[in-house]
C-alpha cells in the first residue's frame, strides 16, 4: 500500500502537523505500506527529518511572500493559492499508484482534495478545526470535547468519522510506558520540571517562562529540563537564559525519546498543542499555556475536566501564584484526571481502518 501524505511545517505553522503524520507513516511502514511526503520547502521545514526517518520527501518551492501578505487566517500557512498546491502536488501524484492520500493542512480543502481524488483510491483528512468542508473517504479529528455533529454537512455522506482523543495519533512507547509513568505518579513528589513549547515557539514564551520562575518559590532540590527544536528561532537566547537560572536547567534539542523524559519528569510546564495528548497518556500534570488560536478548545476543554492548570501566556507572566497552590495532592489529581483523557493505543485501530477501506475500494 503506498500512502502519501500532503502536510507541512514551518516557523509560522510549527511541526505538530508533520510529527503526528510521522507517527502514522512509521507506524504504516511497520505493516508493510510504503509513505512520501509532498511537504513545502517553508523555512522551519522537516524534509531533512522526513528523510532521516526513511520516508521520501518531496519539496514544493517555497511560499510566495505576495501571496501571505494577502492571505486571510490560515490560507497564509500554505504559501501559494490553493488550486497552485493542487497543480504542483498534481505532477508528483501522477507518477504514482496512490492507495491513500492523507492530508493535515489548515489552508486546504474540499477544492483540493476533489481536484485531486482521481490521483488516489482513498483520502483522509486530518483536522482540528472542523471550519470547512472536506471531501473525504475518512476524517479524523483527536481533539477533546469535538463530536461527529461538529462535522455535519462538512463532509460527505459515505465518509467515516473518527473524533475524540481515542483516537490521537501517538508513538507507540507512549502507550508502552504508560503503566509506568502513572504508577510511578501514585505518590507525587516535585523535583523535575519539564518546560516545552513546540518545536517552534516563534514568540519565545519558553524565555518568558524562564523569566517568571525566578521569582518563583520551588524546592531547592528542583532540575528543569528545556525541549526544543531545531528551528526554534530563540533557541541561543534560551540557552543563555538557562545558564543563569537558580535552578540545575538544561537545554535539549530534537528530543528523540520524548516519552522516557515525560516519564521521568513531575510537572510540565507545555503548549496546548499535540503534546498535549502525549502528557495525557502519561498522566503528567502540566501547566498549560495556549500560545496559537487553534490551541484555545483544546486548553478549554483540558481545563474543565481538570487535567491541567490553564495560564495565560501574556507578557506579564505570573506563575507564583500557580506555583503556591501546587502540592503533592494537587500533583496526583491532575495525573489522574490527565490520564483519563487517552491511552495511547489507536494506531493499530486506525491501520485496520486504513488497510480495511482500501480493499473495499477494489470490490
Amino acid at each position: 500500500m503506498l500512502v502519501v501524505f500532503r502536510t507541512d511545517a514551518s516557523l509560522q505553522i510549527g511541526t505538530g502537523h508533520v510529527m503526528r503524520c510521522l507517527t502514522l507513516a512509521d507506524g504504516l511502514r511497520s505493516q508493510g505500506a510504503e509513505c512520501i511526503f509532498i511537504c513545502r520547502a517553508h523555512e522551519g521545514n522537516l524534509l531533512d527529518l522526513i528523510a532521516q526517518r526513511g520516508h521520501t520527501a518531496f519539496p514544493l518551492p517555497a511560499s510566495s511572500s505576495t501571496f501571505t501578505d494577502n492571505a486571510v487566517g490560515h490560507e497564509s500557512w500554505l504559501g501559494t493559492d490553493w488550486y497552485s498546491d493542487a497543480r504542483q502536488t498534481e505532477k508528483i501524484l501522477a507518477e504514482l499508484k496512490v492507495n491513500w492520500l492523507v492530508v493535515d493542512h489548515y489552508a486546504l480543502d474540499s477544492r483540493w482534495e476533489n481536484y485531486l481524488r482521481s490521483y488516489c483510491r482513498r483520502l483522509m483528512v486530518i483536522d482540528d478545526l472542523a471550519d470547512r468542508p472536506h471531501d473525504c473517504d475518512l476524517l479524523l479529528d483527536q481533539n477533546l470535547g469535538r463530536t461527529v455533529d461538529d462535522y455535519k454537512n462538512l463532509l460527505p455522506d459515505s465518509a467515516v468519522c473518527f473524533v475524540g482523543p481515542q483516537y490521537v495519533l501517538l508513538r507507540p512507547e507512549f502507550a508502552q510506558l504508560r503503566s509506568d509513568s502513572l504508577e510511578r505518579r501514585k505518590n507525587p513528589q516535585l523535583k523535575r520540571l519539564l518546560i516545552t513549547m513546540g518545536g517552534v515557539d516563534k514568540d519565545n514564551v519558553t524565555g518568558s517562562v524562564l523569566e517568571a520562575l525566578k521569582s518563583c518559590s520551588l524546592p531547592e532540590y528542583l532540575s528543569v529540563t528545556i525541549v526544543m527544536g531545531p528551528h526554534a528561532p530563540w533557541l541561543n537566547e534560551v540557552k543563555v537564559m538557562a545558564l543563569a537560572m537558580p535552578y540545575p536547567t538544561e537545554v535539549l534539542v530534537a528530543v528523540k525519546d520524548m516519552a522516557a523524559l515525560m516519564v521521568s519528569s513531575d510537572l510540565a510546564i507545555g503548549a496546548a498543542g499535540s503534546t498535549s495528548w502525549e502528557r495525557c497518556c502519561l498522566g503528567l500534570p502540566t501547566i498549560q499555556l495556549v500560545l496559537a488560536a487553534n490551541q484555545e478548545e483544546v486548553a478549554k476543554h483540558l481545563e474543565k475536566i481538570g487535567a491541567v492548570i490553564a495560564v495565560s501566556s501574556n507578557s506579564h507572566l505570573n506563575l507564583n501564584e500557580v506555583f503556591k497552590k501546587i502540592n503533592n495532592s494537587t500533583l496526583k489529581t491532575l495525573s489522574n484526571c490527565a490520564a483519563s483523557v487517552c491511552d495511547g493505543g489507536a494506531l493499530p485501530f486506525i491501520f485496520s481502518k486504513l488497510f480495511e477501506l482500501d480493499r473495499t475500494s477494489n470490490e
